[in-house]
């Protein structure tokens, strides 16, 4: 016995099955468009971050999961994960991380090349989480400075793809001279990075 097979006989627009980027505000005529060039480069940045995942614990599987097909991260522009900080422009530090490797930690983030963010992904990385002792960093933000954080122990996929959301929001609408200054400056400085 064969099931019947059924055919989706309504053809839709284009428009209705993908979700298109939002276009940047401007002024658009016949044959033509203009818009600012920070709005062009924040539309292509928010849509090609390259994330760099440094797991060290149980936030490091909710990411894979993040990752895999059910979740699906790369619908939102983060299809490439990059293991060398020279070509990844967002750190995802997940997991527990001792003070021992708080200078790692900083290498690699001084090793991305501008623009850059950090994401703190789960309690351990934000606060220390439930390891309040002498040999765990309490949180990542004592090493870099931190864009978003992501609370949970361990966080949900959606709560990642939420933090990443945010980054994306960040990445969108940030000026091309924000990176140059001053207050940028102080806060590099502050953490001891020239």
């Amino acid at each position: 016995m064969s099931r019947p097979v059924s055919y989706n006989l309504i053809q839709k627009p284009l428009e209705a099955d993908i979700s298109m980027a939002p276009m940047p505000d401007g002024h658009q005529g016949e044959g033509f468009f203009a818009t600012s060039l920070d709005s062009v480069i924040g539309l292509a940045r928010k849509n090609s971050i390259w994330p760099l995942p440094f797991a060290t614990s149980c936030c490091g599987i909710e990411f894979m999961a993040t990752m895999g097909s059910h979740y699906d991260l790369a619908r939102f522009g983060s299809e490439r994960v990059g293991f060398s900080p020279r070509q990844c422009d967002l750190l995802m530090v997940m997991g527990t991380i001792a003070k021992k490797m708080g200078p790692v930690v900083k290498q690699v983030y001084l090793q991305m090349a501008e623009p850059r963010w950090v994401i703190a992904v789960g309690a351990c990385a934000s606060s220390g989480g439930i390891f309040d002792t002498y040999s765990v960093l309490q949180g990542i933000d004592q090493v870099v400075p931190v864009d978003v954080y992501v609370p949970g122990c361990p966080p949900r996929p959606e709560a990642i793809i939420d933090g990443v959301l945010r980054i994306q929001d960040l990445v969108g609408k940030e000026s091309l001279r924000r990176r140059n200054s001053e207050n940028y400056k102080l806060l590099l400085e502050s953490y001891g990075i020239q």
